[in-house]
């Protein structure tokens, strides 16, 4: 009988609560306990449901069917389920698939901390009625998906009116090496260099980029050696060198500062365009042999602390050539003296895979461009920023929201709030430990805080915009709203700028994006990366009340203000809004091109040479009066064809004729007799 009614439960879906008396210990053969008791035969009962409870739950879920109010989230979102449902919004629960997620796709550099699991959170539902609403439209039509990955909604097969929160192919500039790639062609948008903001980036496994990534790293070598020298004449001694006190030293210091001159001379030069009228033959700067021979003194110098001659004589010809270099090199401040790069994978998040080295060597060998040749988008080496402004000696970076509700026009929202997250070790070039210069949460969440960094640094790593620019205050700067937030939204808008005409636009699709900045010793701010689907897990209370208001007021960006522009969006402000760019309607491979044809006037006869005599005139040629009556000159599409065939006909100038009496019943209205005259003898 236990089996017919779970059959019957079964059929009806519903729920089968059966005592512990209707159970029999069995063991694993299935056969009687020697202890238990004999089976007693017990009626199951089947839950009541509650008629004011269905009742109530029908008509809502009615009401948002009526009026297009279905919604369907994936991931735990409580913020976002919470503010649909007070909207009047009924969830139709995702299908969760049994096997494990697929992993994530190159074109999706999310940072969620969640993993991006399909389990949902424990939801306040005591009397059960999201579930049952739930259950009503599960063959209704979604009309708002909001899911941790665009590969989730196959967007081709969504109609005009659903709404969901991934434009596809948003790859081109939330991953490493697409940032890196598209920034490139700024100058065909906006008259921006992208090394304003951007620190220079370069892709290995391209043939053509790894040659100009090895030519910066030696230029960048020369750049650090002459500040060297000029730190050295003036005492500014960095904290992280360490003197070894390499007494037999091979360095040659005149022969190296010469060979940094002229490397920025020449480097100088091609920037001017001033090496346009050097052959091609002429031989490189320096040659293999004597770059290997300047980097390894480079690194006896500057990374161990080699001691060198006086360098006084010198100074001054290194001053000068900084002081040209700064003006067209506008990281030249933060570059340092170390030559150190980060090396990061193209398409990763979360600080996985990424390493600093400041060895050449070593770089190329981290890399191994010899395999990444198949794999452009493997890796990604950009130039880390030696001397960025740090806070109580820690470094920091500042995770940034903004918002596309549009590509066309492109239509971002910027949001007011921000905050800080900081690593868990001082600040230090001794050591490229990813502790020290890795603020990313779910590396440093891991760590505990070394007592050696100052204490006003709280223990969860994280402050807001608010004390950061109480800091500010504290240090006498004011240049958050001058200069930290304008540069911000400059390089938001410059990097969506160039991905354009990539992506795919579509209406009722909007997404939210979150950038990661740093700053120089300026409160300039450079841009080190862009993630979709940033992390909204409450971590700290500071990003549980930061990632809650940015779930609600993108609500109010996308729902709200859509429907009445005077709603409110909370701290999101719109700082982009192109105007519309008409896009041509497509007609397929087969282009018609519609006209008519122009009837002739009059017959035409062939052309003669120029050693003939002209044509003779059907009628009697007048000579023109001194006061003529105004008549309509001939068509201009007679007086053009006639003046090609004379070009093509290879047909001198002939001298002005008298005026010629064209017959009136050639033409298809009446002219005049009179007409004016022309250069181009013309038969009736």
């Amino acid at each position: 009988m236990r089996a017919d009614v779970r059959l019957e439960a079964i059929r009806s879906k519903l729920p089968v609560h059966l005592g512990l008396e209707g159970y029999q210990a069995t063991n694993r053969d299935n056969a009687p306990c020697p202890d238990s008791k004999p089976p007693e035969r017990k009626v199951c009962r089947l839950p009541v449901l509650n008629q004011e409870r269905l009742k109530r739950a029908k008509a809502l879920a009615e009401k948002a069917v009526r009026m297009h109010k279905v919604f369907s989230v994936q991931g735990p979102y409580p913020v976002i389920r919470a503010a649909l449902r007070a909207r009047g919004w009924v969830e139709q629960r995702m299908r969760r698939p049994h096997h494990k997620a697929r992993r994530a796709s190159t074109n999706d550099a999310g940072d969620s901390d969640d993993d991006n699991s399909d389990n949902l959170e424990k939801e306040q539902d005591p009397d059960g009625i999201y579930d049952i609403m739930s259950r009503l439209v599960r063959d209704e039509m979604v009309y708002f998906y909001w899911t941790t990955r665009r590969d989730n909604i196959h967007t081709k097969r969504l109609q005009k009116e659903q709404i969901t929160n991934h434009f596809a192919k948003a790859g081109n500039f939330t991953t490493k090496v697409g940032l890196c790639v598209n920034l490139r062609n700024l100058h065909w948008f906006d008259s921006v260099d992208p090394d304003t903001f951007f620190p220079r980036c370069y892709r290995p496994g391209a043939r053509d980029d790894n040659a100009a990534f090895i030519e910066d790293y030696r230029r960048t070598a020369c750049t650090s050696f002459l500040k060297y020298i000029v730190e050295k004449e003036l005492g500014v001694q960095a904290p992280d060198t360490t003197r070894h006190n390499l007494r037999a030293s091979p360095v040659v210091l005149s022969q190296m500062i010469n060979s940094a001159l002229r490397v920025c001379q020449e480097f100088l030069e091609s920037l001017e365009h001033r090496d346009i009228d050097i052959p091609l033959e002429k031989p490189q700067t320096l040659t293999e042999e004597e770059w290997a021979e300047f980097i390894n003194g480079y690194y006896l110098v500057v990374h161990e602390g080699a001691e060198i001659e006086n360098s006084d004589p010198f100074v001054t010809c290194c001053k000068a050539m900084l002081q040209r270099l700064v003006e067209v090199s506008p990281q030249l401040n933060i570059d340092g003296i170390h030559n150190i790069w980060i090396i990061k994978p193209g398409a990763m998040s979360r600080g996985k895979g990424i390493i600093c080295a400041r060895r050449l060597d070593r770089i190329l060998r981290l890399v191994d461009t010899k395999q990444s040749v198949r794999d452009e988008s493997k890796w990604v080496v950009q130039k880390y920023l030696e001397r960025p402004l740090l806070v109580h000696g820690t470094k920091f970076d500042v995770r940034q929201w903004f918002l596309v509700t549009a590509w066309n026009p492109l239509t971002v929202w910027f949001y007011r709030k921000c905050y800080l997250r900081f690593s868990t070790q001082p600040y230090t070039l001794q050591s490229l430990d990813s502790s020290v210069h890795l603020c990313n949460n779910s590396i440093q969440k891991y760590l505990k805080p070394s007592k050696l960094r100052h204490r006003g640094i709280p223990a969860d790593n994280m402050w807001s915009d608010d004390q950061f620019r109480t800091y500010l205050s504290s240090q006498g700067s004011a240049q958050w709203q001058r200069v930290a937030v304008p540069g911000m939204k400059k390089a938001v808008i410059h990097a969506l700028q160039t991905t354009q005409d990539l992506m795919e636009s579509r209406n009722n699709t909007f997404e939210l994006y979150g950038a990661d900045f740093m700053f120089g010793p300026d409160l300039h701010p450079w841009l080190i990366e862009v993630n979709s689907s940033p992390t909204m897990s409450p971590s700290t209370p500071l990003t549980a009340r930061l990632g809650t208001a940015v779930q609600e007021d993108t609500l109010r960006v996308v729902l709200d203000w859509k429907a009445d522009r005077t709603a409110d969006t909370g701290d999101f402000e719109l700082i982009f809004k192109q105007a519309e760019v008409d896009k041509p309607h497509y007609v397929g491979v087969n282009l018609l091109v519609k006209g008519y044809n122009i009837r002739c006037p009059c017959s035409l006869s062939s052309l003669q040479s120029s050693g003939r005599s002209a044509p003779k005139h059907c009628g009697p040629v007048k000579e023109k009066e001194p006061k003529a009556e105004k008549v309509k000159p001939l068509p201009t599409i007679l007086l053009k064809s006639a003046e090609t065939q004379l070009k093509y006909r290879g047909v001198p100038s002939l001298p002005p004729l008298p005026p010629i009496q064209v017959p009136v019943k050639a033409f298809s209205h009446p002219l005049p007799k009179i007409v004016t005259s022309t250069r181009l003898p013309i038969s009736a």
